[in-house]
């Protein structure tokens, strides 16, 4: 029997990522201004309609509003038919400041941080691809990715912001994983040709993707499977904040608390300690722990240091779990401050987290292997 794993991607025209990056957009605009605010920004989108909401604690004077049309107008959500217009859609904002029994528990001062939330987090590596990534979301984030880039550079004709892909490994023989199936679903103009659209798909993105990573090009290919993918945007399905948790992850490899990480300060651990716990994980791989390792760490609201920390290898560890235990809590402080600190999360750093995955980027803090040669096995 077969043995097959599969992971989704989508695009940044896809109707949740642009609620995502709307969120983390005015995240980052608050912090350029006011880097110890307090920020959880949720955005609701449907057809030519955006919503803005949630708690935000500051003193930075931001214009939410223009931070959404900037990010609509990006994308390409610059025409009614594509579902929603950066110029001329409906905007309702209904921010209100964070509620003082939270506020209560975090402000403890600069260096005793405690957490935003209770909540369980995992962080994930694995050695199966030079991102320390899962295959599948690795592949299926490139796809979407260059498929989005073909666009705004007008070589991909035809193509409208709203995409989705998915794919299929074969990892029957785990030594030689191989592509199984690839499925992509690209929103289009009425008048598409539908051979030469699909005939662009497989040989100017799958192939190319493909070849990238040196794997096989003869996969089963599945290119829009029923057949026509006009409307798309916030109007064909709305758009949510934070519903895009897999995808922003692991694709299902690894298991997830179930936080959103869009529109969140750090103090909120959902997406700050997902982060660290990765930063951990991904280290400890690269230094020989192990082939595959999972961190789970958990909070308690107001409280700075985890209430427990948990290691999952799956097997495929070098040498014992006591001993990565202790290597792990001899040098990674999961406490929310020293967090904030270490991954440097004062910063507006986080629009570039909200498409195409929050892991796997070299220009990200808590991707660095910078203690590799520290720990080393």
């Amino acid at each position: 029997m077969r043995n097959l794993f599969t992971s989704e991607s989508v695009s940044e025209g896809h109707p949740d990522k642009v609620c995502d990056q709307i969120s983390d957009a005015i995240l980052d605009e608050v912090l350029k201004q006011d880097p110890v605010a307090k920020v959880a920004c949720e955005v609701f989108a449907t057809t030519n309609y955006l919503l803005i909401g949630g708690q935000i604690s500051t003193s930075a004077k931001v214009n939410y509003e223009a931070v959404a049309r900037k990010i609509l107008k990006k994308i390409g959500y610059t025409n009614n038919d594509y579902g929603i217009n950066a110029q001329t859609c409906q905007i309702d904002i209904k921010i209100e400041e964070q509620s003082p029994d939270i506020a209560l528990g975090i402000e403890l001062d600069d260096s005793n941080i405690g957490a935003g939330d209770q909540g369980i987090m995992f962080g994930y590596a694995t050695n199966e691809s030079k991102t320390y990534l899962p295959l599948a979301i690795t592949l299926s984030h490139e796809l979407v990715y260059l498929a989005s880039k073909l666009r705004k550079e007008k070589l991909f004709k035809w193509a409208r912001p709203d995409m989705k892909s998915q794919v299929t490994i074969d990892y029957t023989d785990v030594q030689n994983p191989r592509i199984e199936t690839v499925l992509m679903s690209i929103q289009h103009d009425n008048d598409f040709n539908e051979k030469e659209f699909k005939n662009f798909v497989k040989k100017n993105i799958m192939d190319v993707v493909a070849n990238e990573f040196n794997l096989n090009t003869d996969f089963n290919v599945l290119i829009n499977p029923t057949g026509r993918f006009v409307i798309g945007g916030p109007q064909g399905d709305t758009g949510l904040t934070g519903r895009k948790i897999i995808v922003d992850t692991y694709g299902g490899y690894s298991r997830h608390g179930g936080g959103a990480f869009s529109g969140k300060d750090a103090t909120k651990v959902d997406r700050s300690a997902a982060y660290m716990a990765r930063y951990a994980a991904k280290n400890l791989v690269a230094a020989g722990y192990a082939d595959k390792l999972e961190i789970q760490v958990s909070y308690a609201i107001g409280k700075p240091e985890p209430v427990s920390i948990f290691i999952e290898t799956f097997g495929t560890e070098h040498t014992d779990i006591e001993t990565i235990t202790k290597v792990l809590n001899q040098n990674f402080d999961f406490t929310v401050g020293k967090i904030i600190k270490e991954l440097d999360l004062r910063k507006p750093v986080f629009l570039k987290t909200s498409t195409y995955g929050h892991f796997g980027k070299d220009d990200f803090r808590w991707e660095k292997l910078d203690k590799v040669n520290l720990i080393k096995l």
